[in-house]
């Protein structure tokens, strides 16, 4: 490149930007720009530095957006969807139709491993830097219907019931209540971060869950396992008011303001 240290303009940090652009500067062999002295015009241009600069932007732009959508931990994040039918028909086949204990341990291992892809997924995205928005908004709604619809069916066959039937209430109207804001506060363009005590209470909620999915069949092995479960569910239950209250404040001064 001759003419000295070149300052570029806008100009040229836009045609940079785009392929057909650097494509232009590559054929026409400048670009504008100015010189170290002030002045302005067409300055000679490297045509090898802007043929690779072509061809590296349009690859960028050819890269197919499926590309992340389908990277691993979004895949394990479907995944976690997908396990809600087959937990909540397990549940329904055993506790409703009269079915065999052994499909509570087939639900209970469907929801362990759910619950593996809830640390994996955002363990992977961010060591192999697949952090992306589409994640960051799917990741809490596959936890919210698999806690949800857990904690719906537990309720329809008995094992969540009497005083207890209050922690879930209190669990899935703050679930509701938040993903309420979030999305309005989405439309003034403010992000409301996870906090590091959300995460606490989702692994919490899925450790009560998971005992409470256990149930009788876990009772049948160890006589506590449902006390410890409904136990959890009443420490979640306080961690979701506690952390629901944390959000309705950072974005009470943006619904003041509206």
């Amino acid at each position: 490149m001759s003419g000295g240290r070149l300052i570029v303009t806008n100009t040229w940090r836009v045609c940079a930007n785009l392929s057909e652009g650097a494509a232009s500067c590559a054929r026409t062999g400048s670009y504008f720009g100015r010189n170290q002295w002030g002045r302005a015009g067409a300055v000679p241009f490297d045509r090898s530095a802007g043929r690779v600069l072509s061809r590296a932007m349009k690859a960028i732009a050819s890269r197919p957006v499926a590309s992340r959508t389908l990277a691993l931990p979004n895949l394990l994040t479907y995944s976690r969807i997908a396990a809600v039918p087959l937990v909540v028909g397990c549940l329904y086949w055993q506790s409703i139709l009269g079915g065999e204990l052994w499909l509570r341990g087939v639900a209970l291992f469907i929801f362990i491993a759910a619950g593996v892809t809830d640390f994996l997924d955002g363990y992977l995205a961010r060591k192999w830097g697949e952090q992306s928005t589409f994640g960051r908004m799917l990741d809490p709604i596959a936890d919210k219907l698999l806690v949800a619809s857990c904690l719906l069916m537990l309720a329809a066959d008995g094992t969540i019931r009497g005083w207890s039937l209050w922690a879930a209430i209190v669990i899935l109207c703050r679930e509701i209540l938040v993903s309420g804001l979030r999305e309005y506060l989405a439309e003034l363009r403010v992000s409301v971060p996870v906090t590091q005590l959300a995460k606490w209470k989702t692994t919490v909620q899925l450790v009560a869950v998971g005992f409470l999915v256990a149930g009788e069949a876990g009772d049948s092995v160890v006589p506590v396992v449902t006390p410890v479960g409904l136990t959890l569910l009443w420490l979640s239950a306080l961690l979701t008011l506690y952390t629901g209250w944390d959000y309705f404040r950072a974005g009470a001064r943006h619904l003041i303001e509206d």
